[in-house]
């Protein structure tokens, strides 16, 4: 069996003018684990976690007393490349360092990534709720079709926004699961379900993908030159220079019907409709 774990980045609202500080871009990643190698990723997460941030603590302001308390403290993927875009040597490489490591995890689980990246476009209209609920039922799809490939079934767990959001996304899932035309979900076990990030590694090392690294790639390749705002960021090159193309090869690819390669981390321009390869390239 197999967990894809589900985490967004950016916003759903639209963007109003290329000043404006609302984020130019909307992400959302699924991280397919093999649940027999949860266990082992989660302790070494949690020992990087240590490693990195012996200082760290919850959120009542006290250390972590035991070593599995240390789930309980997040770092944040805005975090993380906030700290890459600084002008401070020190924090740059840690945090460099920390990105490093952690993709070095999910590589040797064997973690493959697949998402869907919105740029939005400079005063047009942007369908925030719709956006996320196609982009789960992308990530439905080709979920599936992984697991097609691999003869398993599997359950997706996404990172919990509003209690009536979640229920929205979960019932788009449901009557396509159990329309007359077919299930196009077959080999996943239930719908879409939800957690809370500081329970969940796997929403936590999503997260920090998502939001750490691909985020400020995406921003780097489409919005340079079309967007001048506090999210566009010099210090994000850094980030596309050493990680864009260890990324690029965590995709899960695959040919539709239509003979077409789809799946992956798909890409949607809407700035100057862009091909997506352009976010690794």
């Amino acid at each position: 069996m197999f967990i894809c774990y589900v985490d967004e980045s950016g916003c759903t609202g639209h963007l109003p003018s290329a000043t404006s500080e609302i984020q130019p871009l909307f992400a959302t990643l699924g991280m397919i684990v093999d649940q027999s190698k949860i266990h082992d990723l989660s302790l070494k997460f949690i020992y990087l976690k240590r490693q990195f941030f012996p200082n760290a603590v919850l959120w009542d302001n006290r250390p972590p007393r035991q070593f599995l308390d240390w789930v309980l403290v997040e770092r944040k993927g805005s975090d993380l490349r906030r700290s890459i875009a600084e002008e401070t040597k020190r924090k740059r490489r840690h945090a460099l360092q920390f990105a490093d490591k952690t993709l070095s995890l999910i590589e040797e689980a064997g973690v493959k990534l697949i998402g869907r990246v919105w740029i939005k476009g400079v005063g047009q209209p942007f369908a925030g709720h719709s956006v996320y609920t196609s982009s789960i039922q992308h990530l439905c799809r080709y979920f599936n079709n992984y697991l097609d490939q691999h003869n398993e079934y599997g359950l997706l767990v996404a990172d919990s926004r509003a209690k009536d959001k979640n229920a929205k996304v979960a019932h788009s899932v449901f009557t396509q699961r159990f329309s007359s035309g077919g299930n196009p979900y077959s080999r996943l076990v239930e719908l879409p379900v939800f957690g809370h990030s500081e329970n969940h590694i796997g929403i936590q090392v999503c997260d920090l993908i998502c939001s750490g690294i691909i985020y400020p790639i995406a921003i780097h390749s489409f919005c340079v030159g079309h967007v001048q705002s506090l999210h566009v960021r010099p210090g994000y090159q850094r980030l596309k220079e050493e990680f864009a193309e260890r990324v690029k090869n965590l995709q899960h690819r695959f040919l539709s019907s239509d003979g077409k390669w789809t799946g992956g981390i798909v890409c949607s321009d809407g700035i100057a409709q862009r091909s997506g390869k352009l976010l690794f390239e």
